[in-house]
């Protein structure tokens, strides 16, 4: 499927799930001020994240469907990635907020009432919103590093939401209402995690890492194989974006290559082997007669 549909199914995806999550933040803030409930609060806030996220994600989206130009030669695409870094710190940022605020409230819980019945009523809408929204994005979270942030998002949200439900039931049982406080701390640890998993990728992809799951060795295991090639050096693999890797290799080929003019052929047997074996649309081979890469600079893997 080519990368121009993805990008449209999933700015349709994130269309459709930023709707349902800005209804539904709005409850949740109203919800929050009217019981007290800071689990509320605290899943409101990681749903404004969603919001912004999905708003990010958007446009990230949108722009990296832009072509590429003389001065943006790979396009956009890596929009995404920037987009999923805002989208990491926000969570990051909801995260300490949420957690300083509960335990504040643990210390000294006598200065806070929460309305149990509401809360539960809002927080039950809030999981909801949290599994139509998962459903929508659950389709696009593997084509795309900004797809996954947002699916990651609302997923830990789902799950804020039922940390909700069960600090409203337990207070609605036992009068215990630090059971919200607690329900808070648990929203904010299950933020920290997928902010740093985000992150995580971000920063793999800006620093030009291999792709996860690709190996440099096998791809030239599999370049050695090809009939003509006598050695391969100076291998990259690294991706613009998730699920877009690009690769660059210097290729020692038989003298016959270049005198019978098969160095055309050549090129698109190991074009083909890296699309075929490794999914790798872009790639870039520079053909070289052995003397030539005897007197190149210092040579890389």
């Amino acid at each position: 499927m080519s990368h121009d549909h993805h990008s449209t199914a999933n700015r349709r995806r994130l269309g459709i799930a930023l709707a349902i999550v800005v209804v539904f933040l709005i409850v949740e803030v109203v919800g929050a001020w009217l019981t007290g409930s800071l689990a509320l609060l605290g899943d409101a806030g990681h749903m404004f994240s969603d919001a912004l996220g999905l708003v990010v994600a958007l446009i990230a989206t949108a722009v990296a469907a832009r072509p590429a130009t003389d001065r943006q030669t790979y396009g956009f695409r890596r929009a995404e990635v920037f987009g999923a870094l805002i989208n990491g710190v926000i969570l990051a940022i909801v995260a300490i907020v949420v957690a300083i605020e509960g335990v504040r409230r643990l210390i000294a819980p006598e200065a806070v009432h929460v309305l149990a019945g509401p809360m539960l009523a809002v927080a039950v809408a809030g999981l909801a919103a949290n599994i139509a929204a998962f459903l929508v994005l659950r389709g696009g979270r593997h084509t795309s590093i900004n797809m996954r942030g947002a699916y990651l998002e609302v997923l830990g949200d789902m799950i804020g939401s039922i940390a909700a439900i069960v600090a409203a039931g337990v207070i609605l049982l036992t009068g215990f209402e630090q059971a919200d406080a607690l329900a808070s701390l648990v929203i904010a640890a299950l933020i920290v995690p997928r902010a740093v998993m985000l992150l995580r990728d971000v920063v793999h992809v800006l620093s030009e890492s291999t792709p996860p799951g690709m190996s440099v060795a096998e791809i030239r295991e599999h370049l050695l194989g090809a009939s003509g090639v006598v050695d391969v050096h100076d291998v990259h693999v690294w991706a613009i974006t998730s699920g877009s890797p690009v690769f660059s290799a210097h290729v020692v080929v038989e003298r016959a290559v270049f005198e019978t003019g098969r160095t055309g052929v050549m090129l698109d047997e190991l074009g083909a082997c890296l699309s075929d074996h490794f999914d790798v649309a872009h790639s870039t081979f520079q053909l070289e007669p052995a003397e030539h890469a005897d007197h190149e600079e210092p040579q890389h893997p």
